[in-house]
């Protein structure tokens, strides 16, 4: 066998180096939106879920972030997991010149979550609607992790993905795992 060198690891000094780097996982994209008297949404990447009993997921928001003082005040959230037909949508809640309020959801089919009026972006894959449960330091972000309180598979379609700085679509068959 026919062992090749690894290359050595780099120190991570650089900002936009680490981001190339960690740009390599690919990641799925969602809406993370919040209502009550300052409803907002953002274009998210950092959606993982935690544990299915009790049933948790988790988010990560920059502190920089119009959501990280919104959704501390709310106490909770709402995903909606993009399919591969929802780029602008991705785009657009990414866009920090979009309006603030519920003027931003006047572009947008959405109906409110039915515990917490989170709006939930139609056509999504999936939705989770949770109530904050822990919030932990995550450096320039702060990690929140949520209860989930409902949720709704909605169709069964492709993802939208976002891989080294790109938002993709799958393209590849898929094939089932079963454990």
């Amino acid at each position: 066998m026919d062992v090749q060198p690894r290359p050595p690891l780099n120190a991570v000094t650089d900002p936009k180096s680490l981001r190339r780097a960690l740009g390599a996982f690919a990641t799925g994209v969602t809406v993370v939106t919040v209502g009550g008297s300052t409803p907002h949404g953002m274009t998210a990447n950092s959606f993982t879920p935690v544990s299915l009993d009790p049933p948790l997921v988790s988010i990560c928001v920059g502190r920089q972030a119009v959501m990280h003082g919104t959704l501390g005040e709310v106490g909770a959230f709402a995903v909606s997991v993009l399919s591969s037909e929802q780029e602008s949508l991705a785009r657009y809640f990414a866009d920090r010149r979009r309006p603030l309020g519920w003027q931003q959801f006047d572009v947008v089919d959405w109906a409110p979550a039915p515990n917490t009026g989170a709006p939930l972006v139609g056509g999504a894959l999936a939705h989770f609607e949770c109530e904050l449960w822990r919030t932990y330091d995550g450096g320039d972000h702060t990690i929140f992790i949520g209860k989930v309180l409902s949720m709704h598979r909605s169709v069964d379609d492709e993802a939208l993905l976002f891989h080294s700085g790109k938002f993709h679509h799958l393209s590849q068959e898929r094939t089932e795992v079963t454990t």
